[in-house]
């Protein structure tokens, strides 16, 4: 386990073209987008408010935030923040991206059980990732099944987290590409652009969910659990 394992490559190949792939998906769409205007004038930030406004949401704060593409919504203090190409920016781009971000909040408002449902694993999940991969690792080297096990269940958790993040990201995008036109924040021409900008965002998350699991089932297979020897 130690050395290098080429049916870790094998297992792990797929998950690293489609992560290779979302994220140039991604970051062209948004680049691209990022260049074309919204017609309204609308900045990333006016766009969220309005978002907030029209959900009659008059807790939540947007606000600026250093980086590119750190965009989130926070559900303990209530911000909206985004990140400095969107925030002041009156693009395609940014636009659907800050109304994706305000669909988070309008999901919060509207007690979205995916949402409360991820929220509540974020500690374990935190948990899974610190450690979860380390204890299958030193389960298979100390040839302790019970440790390894103990690693197993830790990383699932990662991998639930992820899982039920989906809906949820899938989710707020579709509410900001309807009330992004039906709010008049963009044309309904313009929505192509937020589409491609969003979807490409969206498949980044089933990239990680797909490397996780991916992750899992190579340890599984080591372990002799899945067909595998243990070495």
């Amino acid at each position: 386990m130690l050395g290098f394992d080429p049916i870790y490559f094998v297992f792990l190949a797929p998950a690293l073209a489609l992560s290779l792939w979302a994220s140039f998906r991604t970051k062209s769409a948004f680049n691209k987008y990022s260049k074309v205007r919204v017609s309204t004038g609308l900045t990333g930030a006016q766009a969220a408010q309005r978002l907030l406004d029209a959900a009659g949401i008059t807790d939540v704060q947007v606000v600026p935030h250093k980086g590119t593409l750190s965009d989130h919504y926070n559900p303990i203090t209530k911000t909206l923040a985004l990140s400095e190409p969107v925030y002041g920016v009156p693009s395609v781009a940014a636009v659907g991206v800050a109304c994706h971000e305000a669909g988070h909040a309008i999901q919060h408002a509207v007690a979205y059980k995916p949402l409360w449902l991820r929220s509540l694993l974020v500690p374990t999940a935190n948990i899974g990732s610190s450690i979860g991969y380390l204890v299958m690792v030193f389960g298979l080297i100390l040839g302790s099944m019970n440790m390894f096990l103990v690693g197993v269940v830790l990383f699932s958790c990662v991998l639930l987290f992820q899982l039920v993040t989906l809906p949820v990201e899938f989710d707020a995008s579709a509410r900001a590409k309807q009330l992004a036109v039906s709010n008049g924040i963009v044309l309904a021409q313009e929505r192509e652009g937020m589409d491609r900008v969003l979807n490409a965002a969206a498949l980044t998350y089933v990239a990680a969910a797909v490397s996780t699991l991916l992750t899992l089932l190579y340890f599984l297979f080591r372990a002799g659990l899945l067909g595998g020897r243990r070495d």
